[in-house]
């Protein structure tokens, strides 16, 4: 049996299938608007957070060339006014530090450098007089110093204990001395400081926190130049720490290191300093 639709009636039935049709795909359209908003937000916030980053890191290599060419310019200045007997040159855009004479590099010898240091001085627990301690040998020194360029602290130098490499070392050579090297270009110095070149922390303005290790005068017995011939602390003859403040050896017994059976222990103590590089000049 076959039933027929009149006229006015199919009219009313297409116009309802339309009329679903047409919301159906309404809201599918809808839906896909709305998917394809979120993923565009997405997609813009990942391009904001990796312009962002990309950004930054610009910004920051940058101020590290700047660096680069600040102290790069500063080396050359002065040894060409070295040079060249002719021409004065006086670049010197770091204040020298008030210290006292025993902790005063020589006259004739010009500030060219400076750094501030994070780090840690190493100890050792070895036997000493029937007993123990922490001081039988020298701390170890592991620091990172920096330089603020344009406001922002930029790496320079890393500071650490090694092998005296140059010829010229007295001989023989330590197991290890005191080691700067640039981070720009891998010239290296090594130097020394005696009881006589020391300040007890927290004895004078320069090195006012009692209790933190000695401010020095270190005189330089080793230079290097990197490996693509960089001079940047190739011709130090003296380096400064000052404004000392932890990385004392414990006192307290508590520390780990009572007897015999803590011969070998080790132990990292945080500290900062400042850092002065000293050079010949005319």
């Amino acid at each position: 049996m076959v039933t027929r639709i009149g006229p006015k009636k199919h009219a009313d039935v297409t116009n309802r299938l339309s009329s679903t049709v047409y919301v159906e795909k309404g809201q599918q359209y809808g839906r896909s608007k709305t998917k394809d908003k979120e993923k565009t937000e997405v997609n813009n916030n990942r391009s904001k957070k990796f312009h962002g980053g990309v950004a930054a890191r610009i910004i920051r290599w940058s101020l590290a060339i700047l660096a680069v060419l600040a102290i790069s310019g500063a080396v050359y200045a002065q040894e060409k006014a070295h040079d060249d007997a002719g021409e004065q040159i006086n670049f010197s855009p770091i204040p020298n530090p008030v210290t006292p004479g025993n902790i005063t590099p020589q006259v004739g010898n010009h500030l060219f450098l400076a750094g501030h240091a994070f780090g840690s001085q190493g100890y050792v627990c070895l036997p000493k007089d029937g007993s123990v301690s922490w001081t039988v040998n020298g701390a170890r020194p592991e620091a990172t110093l920096f330089a603020t360029f344009f406001g922002e602290p930029i790496q320079i130098i890393t500071h650490f204990l090694s092998h005296n490499d140059d010829p010229r070392a007295p001989q023989p050579v330590a197991f290890g001395n005191a080691t700067w090297q640039s981070s720009f270009d891998s010239s290296k110095v090594w130097a020394v400081a005696t009881p006589a070149t020391t300040v007890v922390a927290g004895t004078d303005q320069s090195c006012p926190n009692t209790g933190s290790i000695a401010c020095l005068l270190l005189t330089a017995i080793g230079t290097e130049e990197g490996p693509t011939g960089g001079k940047i602390l190739s011709k130090t003859t003296f380096v400064q720490r000052l404004n000392t403040k932890g990385g004392s050896a414990p006192s307290n017994p508590a520390t780990g290191c009572l007897a015999t059976s803590d011969i070998g222990r080790q132990l990292l103590v945080p500290y900062t300093a400042d850092y002065f590089f000293y050079r010949a000049g005319e």
